[in-house]
């Protein structure tokens, strides 16, 4: 096995969510979160594209069904000694194997909470498994149980999000010194990932935003790259990721010179970052921090130009996102606590003159003032 953690590790995880299986009425737990599945054995797959499910008793033993082609990789990756593959044929019907798994184990008759907020239980998987158990056990959602409880790291797993911080500043380096006229985007982005491979990080699970001109001011990854113009805006939004652990950043840098609009805009932006991590703290919520970041905005007079998120947690995360609940909202009343990490991004677009500024990063909540993982400038780089 390859485990990134202790055994203790793991069975302290097991322990935490048995217990509120426990406080939940729950008798098993099918999880479909590939991070769930890692961070409770270290399962460490793309599997989750096909069906697959890790079942958790309440007697704390582990039963994974997954298809031929994972049982090797579960033995690689994971503590999980028990797997049943389901076999892909034309009649095929995982979630029937599912419930034989279930009867094996002794669980008909009782209340199995399910992991349905999860890209690896697709709305018509999902109803296959509801049919298949019918009558057979009660089904409880319980998309919510394991998340909680990953949002507060360990030591070991801030460990990994600060070198996934390490990892995302030399990305940075290379944005900032590839970020120039005539560069092409393909090229910087290239750069970029080398960066990180080089070092041991992994392929972050979501693809980088990233544009120059008028595609700057998009938010998401669009296919199709450009040459950054002499007087121009390019906007980088990267994460890292080690062992799964991502650390982001986001800014813009210009090309040629900045106007004076510019410069205020990115004022803007970084009072709101630093207003922002200053609500970093225990006992606040994470609706305070879009508060810190709206105001920070209202004041400049930018009300009209901030989006409706402004961050989010982040940790182990898979495929297609690096993005966790809770996402940085208006009123979202979940309380900080010491060990729990944030991406906070500041975006400002102004479609009217169309021109877009970011600045990001990412921090630890701790007792204290936060512990920032990967760095903004705090000027304007102009290339």
């Amino acid at each position: 096995m390859h485990l990134h953690f202790s055994r203790d590790e793991f069975d302290a995880r097991r322990a935490r969510v048995l217990a509120r299986m426990a406080e939940a009425g729950l008798d098993g737990l099918l999880l479909f979160r590939q991070e769930s599945m890692y961070y409770l054995t270290g399962y460490d797959s793309d599997g989750f594209v096909l069906f697959q499910t890790l079942f958790l008793g309440s007697d704390g033993r582990f039963t994974l069904v997954t298809r031929s082609a994972d049982r090797v990789q579960a033995a690689y990756t994971s503590l999980v000694e028990d797997v049943r593959i389901w076999v892909d044929a034309g009649d095929q019907d995982p979630a029937r194997d599912v419930r034989a798994m279930l009867a094996d184990r002794g669980y008909a008759g009782t209340r199995i909470g399910v992991e349905y907020d999860a890209y690896g239980l697709s709305a018509r998987r999902g109803k296959l498994l509801e049919a298949a158990l019918d009558g057979f056990c009660t089904l409880v959602d319980a998309s919510d149980l394991v998340r909680r409880l990953r949002l507060v790291k360990s030591a070991a797993e801030l460990a990994y999000v600060r070198t996934a911080g390490e990892l995302c500043q030399a990305a940075l380096a290379e944005a900032v010194r590839l970020s120039v006229p005539g560069a092409f985007e393909g090229d910087i982005r290239a750069a970029m990932h080398a960066a990180i491979w080089s070092r041991d990080g992994d392929t972050p699970a979501h693809v980088w935003p990233m544009g120059s001109g008028e595609s700057a001011l998009l938010v998401r990854y669009k296919s199709g790259g450009r040459r950054i113009g002499a007087r121009d805006q390019m906007f980088h939004e990267l994460a890292a990721a080690y062992r799964h652990y991502h650390a982001a950043l986001t800014l813009t840098i210009l090309t040629g010179r900045a106007d004076a609009r510019q410069q205020e805009m990115f004022a803007t932006c970084r009072d709101a970052l630093e207003a922002a991590e200053e609500a970093l703290r225990p006992g606040n919520t994470v609706g305070d921090l879009f508060e810190a970041h709206r105001r920070a905005f209202e004041r400049a007079g930018h009300g009209d130009h901030l989006l409706n998120v402004c961050g989010y947690t982040m940790g182990a995360m898979f495929p297609p996102t690096w993005m966790d609940e809770p996402l940085i909202r208006r009123g979202d009343p979940q309380v900080l606590e010491p060990g729990m990490t944030f991406f906070l991004h500041m975006l400002m677009v102004d479609r009217e003159r169309q021109l877009m500024m970011s600045l990001g990063e990412q921090a630890i909540v701790t007792a204290g003032a936060c512990e920032r993982v990967t760095h903004a400038p705090r000027a304007l780089i102009v290339n």
